[in-house]
């Protein structure tokens, strides 16, 4: 799918992975709508990009309102073609820990967010390009974020790896439903980037993150994201495939 004036819907779309995807698809020529919560300071990532980019404040687990930021996508530029799910939590907790076992609000927290807010942006934004007339051979592109931690997945991680490994798990089925409506569906499945989620820790627990990446020895930076979103979607083979993004890291287990 040629980029060029198509319009994205990025959830998470305020900071991290998901602005660096705006960033870059803004570069390339799409119009960007930054789906965010509204504690986010999507309005000001917006601002910085100019009048091919708004903001709109959301929770992705309320249909009612991802389908008024769809509304919202396509009444300002006209259609919806591409969304990116960038949006989720990483909480940590073992499955027995000291304070005793796994609190289940958590967990559940953690699967409604990344797993059923992933699914609900996916199913209400391809409603909608399935509407829209096709460019071509093509009406639509979802790239959904897992993570490597749902392949190998740390102590700890219990909540969050499950989430993502169903993130990995509807990549394929859905890329088959969505065939016959010309709508692609890739997951990339990040390693260790450097976002907000890390910038807390201190330099020498994020040197250490960076030691066990083979090649490149560093934490990956958000804007190689964006770039493979960027990739995925104008290569239009790509369908219904996980890509690890990761410098050849395998998560040690702890």
């Amino acid at each position: 799918m040629q980029i060029q004036g198509k319009t994205a819907l990025i959830t998470g779309g305020a900071s991290g992975l998901g602005n660096a995807t705006a960033r870059v698809l803004v570069e390339a020529g799409a119009n960007v709508v930054l789906l965010d919560l509204p504690s986010a300071d999507g309005d000001e990532r917006a601002a910085e990009l100019g009048d091919v980019a708004l903001s709109t404040p959301a929770d992705v687990t309320d249909p009612q309102q991802v389908t008024d930021a769809i509304a919202l996508a396509t009444e300002r530029f006209g259609s919806l073609d591409i969304a990116v799910n960038c949006a989720g939590i990483a909480p940590a907790q073992k499955t027995v820990g000291r304070a005793g076992p796994h609190d289940l609000d958590v967990f559940a927290r953690t699967v409604q967010v990344n797993l059923v807010g992933t699914f609900n942006v996916v199913r209400l934004a391809a409603a909608q390009m399935a509407s829209q007339e096709p460019d071509g051979d093509e009406r639509g592109v979802i790239v959904n974020t897992a993570s490597i931690a749902a392949f190998d997945g740390q102590m700890g991680q219990a909540a969050y790896a499950a989430s993502k490994a169903g993130i990995v798990g509807l990549t394929l089925p859905v890329a088959r439903d969505l065939a016959r409506e010309l709508i692609r569906v890739v997951t990339i499945a990040p390693g260790t980037f450097d976002t907000p989620m890390l910038a807390g820790l201190p330099q020498e627990a994020r040197d250490a993150l960076a030691a066990d990446i083979p090649h490149p020895h560093r934490l990956g930076e958000p804007g190689e994201y964006g770039l493979l979103v960027r990739q995925i979607v104008e290569n239009p083979y790509l369908n219904g495939e996980v890509i690890r993004l990761d410098g050849a890291l395998r998560m040690k287990a702890r």
